[in-house]
């Protein structure tokens, strides 16, 4: 199996994050076990959990989980890329019966809808931009801010395309060349700007108000007008115009600053997210 044909994307559950990669060649979903696991058992440790589940289900049923299983590639909660066993759709059913838990069922609805959307979407590409607008609309989030966000996306896409045009691989070098147009224009590196806005996996270009998002806009489509024209190899050459593009921005946010007297960089976020750390839950209980 060549993850180099997969494309990875993450699924959501309850607001729970489910690792999933896409199959490009069978056209089928490969899911993260110890994802479902620890939904299914409520669990703060599912690598322990599936690894005794794994055990009793050979002790007891003579059952191999590596039949059914895979191991791939994915990306951790600490940014760290690690081997985690995954099955298809078909074989987590079979997993998912062997947890008693009050999520199963709605979890096999979710996963049977899973399927169908995605292949839907690869014979109809719209879809997926459909549920995306739909999923921005059920979040608060304004039509106008919606249509310019879907074409940032289509902008970022390109800017990524130009960069590995010009020998830009590693996902290493994609978020050195991103922090640096950040850094530039906004005086922060994105997980910088992130904990500014006291964001952790949700977005920041969705908790981002209009002038924030037109800034970085104009960032990065100068940086891949210039990388187009000047064509940059290697990570090195390729920092010099990601450089020159966030300064574009920069001497346009300085310009709008001086006319408003403000900052345009605020620390709000779209849906005022709140998190308690759990050393301060605990001193809150006692």
């Amino acid at each position: 199996m060549n993850q180099e044909k997969m494309h990875l994307v993450n699924k959501i559950f309850n607001n729970e994050t489910i690792r999933t990669v896409w199959d490009k060649e069978n056209e089928k979903y490969y899911i993260s076990v110890v994802d479902i696991v620890g939904i299914l058992a409520d669990s703060k440790e599912p690598r322990k959990y599936w690894n005794w589940l794994k055990n009793k289900l050979l002790k007891e049923e003579n059952f191999e989980t590596s039949s059914i299983t895979r191991q791939l590639k994915l990306k951790a909660n600490d940014g760290k890329y690690r081997v985690t066993d995954v099955c298809d759709i078909e074989s987590m059913f079979r997993i998912i019966e062997s947890i008693p838990s009050k999520n199963a069922e709605p979890i096999k609805q979710w996963l049977a809808k899973l399927g169908r959307e995605r292949i839907d979407e690869v014979f109809d590409p719209s879809l997926a931009a459909e549920r995306s607008i739909d999923l921005y609309r059920a979040k608060g989030y304004e039509e106008k801010w919606i249509t310019k966000r879907m074409q940032g996306i289509q902008d970022r896409k390109e800017l990524t395309d130009v960069w590995m045009e010009n020998g830009i691989t590693e996902n290493k070098e994609f978020a050195i060349l991103t922090n640096e147009i950040y850094k530039t224009w906004s005086g922060m590196t994105d997980k910088e700007y992130k904990e500014y806005k006291g964001l952790r996996k949700e977005s920041l270009r969705d908790n981002m108000d209009s002038l924030e998002v037109s800034l970085t806009d104009i960032s990065e489509e100068v940086t891949k007008r210039l990388a187009k024209k000047t064509k940059p190899k290697g990570l090195k050459e390729n920092i010099k115009v990601a450089h020159a593009g966030g300064q574009v921005a920069k001497n346009t946010r300085d310009e709008i600053e001086n006319l408003l007297g403000e900052s345009v960089v605020n620390s709000q976020n779209k849906l005022n997210y709140q998190y308690i750390d759990e050393k301060e839950k605990l001193e809150n209980k006692r």
